[in-house]
């Protein structure tokens, strides 16, 4: 086993990953060759084919893992303001509370998004990768539709509102943020914007009346 605890086959195609997703935030998929990503792995053709069979199946690869990444952010996120409090609204903006000092975590701001990254080349990829990329969407609205439902028992809007159009805003903050941050070269551009939006649900509910 490596240091970090994979198989060297293992290790190599992290590494691989790793490399592919640095040159791809920094000038896309369509700019990011196969060439340069052997070169920059110091391996050979075969060795980098026997982990990915084309420029496709890394991409495929390359948004699971990045989408698993997400989750897991999430999940510890939420699960940890679950753990502090009861009620779903509290839950809900504690989480984004959280969610915003981990991106302010991130010593050079977000590096960005490959979901978003790989909508902008969707042509180059098969239909695979596309379908991924709206699977990641809607896991995400799920997610955030649950949350807001469980809120919408105890809480009502002032305003009507779709749950969707709601909890597809986590990803519109989220994405919106790193586009800020990166355009204005201020890193603490995105953890302000979630901030925003947690600001903004909180003013939206209120308490339902008794009975």
């Amino acid at each position: 086993m490596s240091d970090s605890g994979l198989g060297k086959g293992e290790a190599t195609r992290q590494r691989i990953l790793d490399a592919a997703q640095d040159a791809v935030l920094a000038k896309g998929f369509n700019a990011t060759s196969i060439e340069e990503l052997i070169a920059e792995c110091g391996l050979s053709k075969g060795g980098f084919f026997y982990h990915f069979r084309d420029k496709n199946d890394l991409a495929r690869a390359l948004l699971r893992r990045y989408i698993a990444q997400d989750e897991q952010v999430f999940e510890m996120v939420f699960g940890r303001a679950r753990a502090l409090v009861d009620d779903p609204l509290q839950v809900f903006l504690l989480g984004l509370r959280f969610l915003a000092d981990v991106m302010e975590d991130m010593p050079n701001g977000h590096p960005g998004c490959i979901v978003a990254v790989s909508c902008y080349s969707d042509r180059v990829f098969d239909s695979d990768i596309r379908a991924l990329n709206a699977a990641a969407v809607r896991q995400w609205r799920r997610r955030f539709r649950g949350m807001l439902e469980e809120i919408a028992v105890r809480y009502q809007p002032r305003e009507p509102v779709d749950p969707d159009d709601l909890a597809d805003m986590v990803s519109t903050v989220l994405e919106g943020g790193i586009v800020l941050s990166r355009a204005l070269g201020d890193p603490h551009t995105l953890r302000r914007q979630i901030l925003t939006f947690r600001l903004i649900v909180q003013a939206l509910y209120v308490p339902r009346a008794p009975g």
